[in-house]
């Protein structure tokens, strides 16, 4: 079985004629230099240990779209790479620009484990080793056609979900929401497991955390289904060139009108700064992302640019 995005916009026809265009294009107009990844902001996680309190729910970005989220008591990570290289190869393809901002040792004990697609950069073989190592009860929530994988890894707890389906695991409800992509992990196995992003929620509040997408026509439709959201962890990066990436990965207006449709009041940037894969300067994202925020005219303090470890905490019932 083959996946396929259903809206108009999302049909890949990339070729590899096409990607040949995109490299030699990058070498005939190189890169101009990036900032040393050392200058984008660290913080100290903030997060609870061994776990928040019921009522509390905590946001903390590791790196690219790798969250822990603390949430109805539970400890949630969103697509665990811990590695050096997005890659199959030890030491080999993209590199990592900033270690993770959460030592792999210091993760408390994860409850769940949420992936998005199968691609190198959300998906680490050597992660889910690790993580089923020292978390064997964790349930991983993976979209269909992903088990075989986790399984043959060692992942002893694995449910598979299809777009607008839920499950509740101890009171927090998941559900798998359409998103605009692709997977595959070689040029063969190209659409054969399905893509997805993630709603949570549990009494009092509402989390959506996008995986990676390009920009689509059902947000709304996720919001009406699994909403009201109070933040939207949203991809922000690796569009250019447009005419390369606008099918798999929003651009950061995108996000903000994706963050609108949405209907939530906090936007969470994410996909950026960790991994250098595609043609835009490495620190431009959020900076076009809070442009486009302003520009709509919706509230800076909503704007949450979240420094590489850097943890938001909510009390329920309280407002964002």
């Amino acid at each position: 079985m083959r996946y396929t995005n259903p809206w108009p916009d999302g049909a890949l026809t990339v070729r590899f004629k096409d990607f040949l265009r995109w490299r030699i294009d990058r070498w005939r107009s190189p890169r101009a230099p990036d900032p040393d990844p050392a200058s984008l902001p660290r913080a100290t996680p903030q997060y609870f240990v061994p776990r928040a309190g019921a009522d509390l729910v905590t946001i903390t970005w590791v790196g690219h779209s790798t969250f822990l989220i603390q949430i109805g008591g539970l400890n949630v990570l969103t697509d665990p790479m811990w590695s050096a290289h997005a890659s199959p190869i030890p030491g080999v393809g993209p590199k990592r620009l900033v270690d993770a901002a959460v030592r792999f040792q210091d993760l408390p004990q994860i409850d769940v484990v949420l992936q998005s697609h199968d691609h190198y950069d959300h998906l680490d073989d050597r992660t889910v080793c690790r993580l089923e190592a020292t978390n064997p009860g964790a349930r991983w929530i993976v979209p269909r056609g992903l088990q075989p994988f986790l399984k043959h890894r060692g992942v002893l707890e694995v449910s598979e979900l299809e777009w607008w389906q839920e499950i509740t695991i101890d009171g927090v409800t998941l559900g798998c929401t359409p998103a605009q992509h692709f997977s595959g992990r070689t040029p063969w196995g190209r659409n054969r497991t399905l893509w997805c992003g993630w709603s949570l929620a549990a009494p009092g509040r509402r989390l959506f955390f996008a995986g990676d997408t390009g920009f689509h026509p059902d947000f709304a439709k996720i919001a009406e289904r699994f909403g009201p959201f109070d933040v939207a962890l949203l991809p922000i990066g690796a569009y250019d060139p447009r005419w390369f990436m606008r099918p798999v990965h929003m651009d950061p207006e995108e996000a903000v009108q994706a963050a609108r449709d949405l209907g939530s009041p906090c936007f969470v940037p994410m996909h950026w700064g960790t991994f250098l894969l595609t043609d835009e300067p490495l620190a431009e994202p959020p900076e076009r992302a809070r442009a486009a925020w302003r520009a709509a005219g919706l509230p800076d303090d909503r704007f949450w640019q979240l420094a590489f470890g850097e943890t938001r905490t909510l009390g329920n019932g309280a407002h964002p």
